[in-house]
């Protein structure tokens, strides 16, 4: 019988959905273990043999506790709104819908056709109502909530609201908006319905307020950060600004302290927490207030380095701070407009990372030092970013190299108080460092203390006082979009109002265009029937509004990690509609145990997700504040992108006019780099090729009627080919490339030897953007999923990033066949096991196989465990072991790596029931204890032979043993030895 792997793969993916094989129970006796992948997007384009990484060594490890006895919970879904699935509507008119819907069948069908051990009885859809139900139940609870700094924890609104009617809010330690005026229990009383919402909107935990975003006219959406890159839009390359808009957000600055604290608790990868450590930023330091000349106005600052306020000589505003425009004087408005706008196409990432450029604006402004009393000229830079501190600095060029850099490039004085003195944090680290400043407070004072004194000096001026800081701000929460969670929220007087929580879930409306309107309102303003009848409790037509009892719904959605900071939790009972989770099930599974996902969601989803089940946990939702215990960050499979070179010729002058495309071949381009020739110099038809190209730009003559045509060796420019079109020596189908890129259909390719034409080779992260793609389905096909499961194993260590190389795979798939000979007859190829007892070699090859196998799974050093199959099978076929007691629990083994050929191994040696819960074999560590030495027997110190004796001889018994052998005789020849050197368990030498 041939190892027929499609015929067994597909009977047993059947058998394990019809008999829900990996189905997990709320209720079980066993002791329980939750593994969890980051569940993907569905995109268009399925999966490739990059993604499953993760999924396979989760499906591993829970196969591996399954067998272990746990019972496992093992769920998987789709994180299924997002802008891809609408921009395709926008495009194709088709409803995203649709499009997400037959994305997650392909998905699901490739998921499948892996053999994952996913409980899909519990399947998540972030797009489905029923489950965004529950991401809109949980925004109403965080929009009914305050966090108290005295308890440190949210609490219900209604708290709040009570302490407002006995006491007023002059005793409340909130976090809260900056700048609340005070008031008292009486004034509260009397205030108005909207006065009472709008002081209550500064306290919650999500609230309305205008706040700089990423906004992308093209898209007509506002983007985070992670979706932009190098100033432009992720998807489509499009311009992002930075502009100011009402928006949700959410006060996750209330938890920094709380999710820094947490870090300590959870194993995950220290370069992650690094990651979310520097994100949140904590730094302690002291708030500075400085007056405005001319103006009631200040300008509040945040300073790690109060010591060094002697030193100030500008101060340096965000161009998007409040102040700028009430500040800026008449005759430097226009270059600070003008600075304003060119600061807008720049996104804060950019402006973070660029160090070297040096730009700015003069308001025309002073502030008063709060010492000296000397005017501060205040001045406007990119480098201060509105959502950081404050946003507006005290500038110490001589003691921080940037405002230095400024100063000197805008001739700003610079006071030598600190010259020649190292006044960087990093120089009082270790060091009893004293500060030299203009006062006589400050000089003499060693470091830390020169900084308790400089805010005690402050806050007796009342103009500063101690403080943390947090880097981390208040994440935006709404988006200018369709395809996401509608908001459960009306408004009546411009103030929102949550719908109850037994109307939900509000449904996304039909509309007809996905694109914002043309009043510039978000695709939802598009909807007819978009409005909240209080009466009836239903979504009604807008020609219904009265602002008497219907009232407009919201118009943004959630983005898109509204729906993936909770999943984890709502997989515990996913089929509840009365509640987002039974305490049942949420006290039985309680946190996931293992989490396996990308590095590259640090400080997106896992920072928010974080955030989420704390203020879970403060609510008495779940039982841990944190959601997982253990993080693994998977490496990426990458792939080998290919490359073909465009020569970019100069047509008059201009570099910028359209070109007639010109491919050279891979080394011919090199060497016009490398060694600075010319086209001309290296092919012998150039004159063809010229005229070729002056014939497409013949409506580009210049005013002289000339054509000329500009060479460099250096206009090279390299584009992705699929690497479908290049075959195993680099060469490039061209025909097929011309019909894949209609636009190249003409173009001129320059071969090396008049047939060939190469193409370069980078390795890449697999992408489809890149065209490096290697589909799963044809590698399923032509080798089997157990072969891939293998193979994606073999490549390395778990968190390293890989290269593909299909012709590998051939590799894990030989070791598949010969596994499958081992329980099969070489002459017929039928199955035989036999009853007989093994060897002991076949023993110790089973046990040191179970022992490294269990290390391994429990390392997650899974490609170490396939070598161990490899080297397993190689000594058992060596020893001829066809015994049941060896090969059945090296089925089990096998099992997690490669399931589809361990259950037919299983079926076949006579079991009805799956082998996903069999019994993991357990090591014995006496097989590996060896009974018997293989002495080398040497005379006059020159080994003749070797003899089999047992570790329990004593030395005489070894002795007379190997005296009594018939070739020491024949090495003596009848002579006596002078003596007989014994060391037992090593060696033995006759000295004759």
């Amino acid at each position: 019988m041939q190892y027929n792997f499609n015929e067994i793969e597909a009977k047993w993916q059947k058998y394990w959905a019809e008999n829900q094989t990996f189905k997990a129970e709320n209720n079980s006796d066993k002791e329980k273990f939750y593994v969890l992948d980051m569940f993907p997007y569905p995109s268009g384009a399925g999966l490739h043999v990059g993604h499953p990484l993760g999924y396979i060594a989760s499906d591993i490890y829970a196969r591996y506790k399954r067998h272990k006895g746990f019972n496992v919970l093992h769920p998987q879904g789709y994180d299924s709104f997002g802008l891809p699935a609408e921009q395709y509507a926008i495009q194709t008119g088709q409803h995203p819908a649709v499009t997400t819907a037959s994305n997650i069948k392909t998905y699901r069908r490739q998921l499948d056709q892996l053999g994952f051990s996913f409980d899909w009885s519990r399947e998540v859809r972030t797009s489905s109502p029923e489950y965004y139900k529950w991401t809109q139940w949980i925004f109403i609870q965080i929009f009914n909530s305050w966090y108290n700094k005295d308890v440190d924890k949210a609490e219900d609104i209604a708290s709040l609201i009570c302490i407002f009617n006995t006491d007023g809010n002059t005793t409340v330690n909130a976090v809260c908006d900056d700048a609340i005026e005070a008031f008292s229990a009486d004034e509260w009383k009397v205030f108005s319905a909207v006065k009472k919402q709008e002081i209550l909107l500064q306290y919650r935990l999500t609230y309305l307020a205008d706040t700089e975003v990423n906004w992308c006219p093209a898209l007509g959406t506002v983007l985070a950060n992670d979706e932009i890159g190098n100033g432009v839009s992720e998807r489509g390359g499009h311009p992002v600004i930075r502009k100011k808009m009402t928006q949700w957000s959410m006060r996750i600055s209330a938890y920094a302290q709380r999710l820094l604290d947490g870090l300590a608790k959870i194993d995950w990868p220290q370069p992650l927490k690094d990651s979310q450590t520097n994100w949140i930023g904590r730094s302690e330091g002291a708030s500075a207030v400085f007056k405005v000349n001319g103006h009631d106005a200040v300008v509040d600052v945040f300073t790690t380095r109060p010591d060094t306020i002697f030193g100030v000589s500008f101060m340096t505003l965000a161009p998007e701070h409040e102040l700028v425009s009430k500040i800026t004087t008449a005759e430097q408005k226009e270059a600070v407009e003008n600075y304003i706008q060119a600061t807008a196409k720049r996104s804060e990432r950019d402006r973070m990372a660029d160090v070297k450029t040096i730009t700015g604006a003069f308001t025309g402004a002073y502030a008063e030092h709060p010492f000296t009393k000397e005017p501060v000229p205040i001045w406007i830079g990119d480098y201060v970013l509105a959502g950081y501190g404050t946003g507006a600095v005290m500038s110490v060029p001589c003691g921080d190299q940037r405002d230095y850099d400024f100063a000197k490039h805008f001739n700003i004085p610079i006071p030598n108080i600190f010259e020649g003195i190292d006044i960087s944090e990093e120089a009082y680290a270790d060091k009893d460092k004293t500060v030299i400043a203009n006062s006589d407070f400050l000089n003499g004072l060693p470091y830390k203390k020169a900084v308790k004194r400089a805010i005690f000096e402050l806050e007796k001026l009342g103009q500063g006082e101690g403080k943390i800081n947090y880097r981390l701000r208040d994440a935006v929460f709404s988006r200018q979009r369709y395809w996401g969670e509608p908001f459960p929220v009306y408004y009546i007087d411009g103030m929102p109002q949550m719908i109850e929580a037994e109307h939900l879930p509000i449904k996304l409306p039909e509309v007809e265009k996905y694109l914002p309107t043309e009043t510039g309102e978000p695709p939802l303003g598009n909807a007819e029937v978009w409005a909240w009848d209080i009466l009836t409790n239903k979504v009604v037509h807008n020609s219904e509004i009265n602002n008497s009892t219907v009232f407009p719904l919201e118009l943004n959605t959630m983005p898109g990690w509204a729906g993936s900071s909770q999943y984890f939790n709502r997989y515990m009972d996913p089929e509840n509609s009365e509640e987002i989770f039974s305490q049942k099930a949420i006290n039985y599974w309680q946190d996931v145990d293992l989490y396996i996902g990308g590095s590259e969601h640090a400080t997106g989803h896992l920072l928010y997700s974080r955030f989420w089940q704390k203020f879970m946990f403060d609510k008495g939702l779940v039982p841990k504040d944190e959601f997982a215990k253990k993080l693994i960050n998977q490496g990426m499979i990458t792939g080998t992108s290919a490359f073909v070179c465009r020569w970019d010729y100069v047509v008059n002058g201009d570099a910028e006019i359209l070109r007639f495309p010109v491919f050279v071949s891979s080394n011919l381009a090199q060497r016009m780099e490398k060694e600075s020739l010319f086209l001309e110099d290296l092919i012998k038809n150039y004159d063809v090729i010229r005229a070729r190209i002056m014939d497409k730009h013949e409506g580009n003559r210049d005013e002289k009627g000339i054509i000329k045509i500009t060479d460099s060796p250096k206009s090279i420019t390299k584009i992705h080919s699929d690497v479908s079109l290049v075959n195993s020596s680099d060469e490039l189908d061209i025909e097929g490339f011309k019909k894949w890129r209609s636009e190249y259909a003409d173009a001129i390719f320059i071969t090396e030897d008049d047939r060939t034409f190469k193409v370069s080779r980078e390795v890449e992260k697999m992408s489809k953007s890149k065209y490096n793609v290697v589909n799963p389905d044809a590698i399923c096909e032509e080798y089997g999923a157990d072969s891939l499961r293998l193979y994606e194993m073999f490549l390395g260590p778990l968190e390293q990033s890989k290269p593909w190389n299909t012709a590998g795979i051939t590799g894990t798939h030989s070791f598949l066949k010969k596994l499958w000979r081992q329980f099969h007859t070489a002459e017929n190829a039928s199955f035989m096991v036999s009853e007989e007892e093994p060897s002991k070699e076949s023993w110790k090859t089973l046990h040191k196989t179970i022992k490294k196998v269990e290390e391994d799974i429990e390392n997650f050093s899974f490609n170490t465990s396939v070598s161990t199959f490899m080297i397993c099978v190689n000594e058992l076929s060596a020893q001829k072991c066809v015994s049941r007691q060896i090969l059945e629990p090296l089925a089990i083994l096998v099992s997690p790596y490669a399931p589809h050929i361990a259950e037919e191994l299983w079926h076949k040696l006579g079991h009805t029931e799956s082998i996903a819960t069999a019994p993991f074999p357990k090591f014995e560590g006496k097989y590996l204890v060896e009974s018997s030495k293989e002495y080398p027997i040497s005379f006059n110190g020159k080994m003749k032979f070797t003899m089999e004796l047992s570790l329990e001889l004593s030395k005489d018994e070894i002795e007379a043993a190997v005296m009594a052998n018939e070739k020491t005789q024949q090495q003596l020849q009848g002579r006596e030895p002078k003596k007989v050197i014994v060391v037992p368990g090593k060696i033995v030498n006759i000295v004759g």
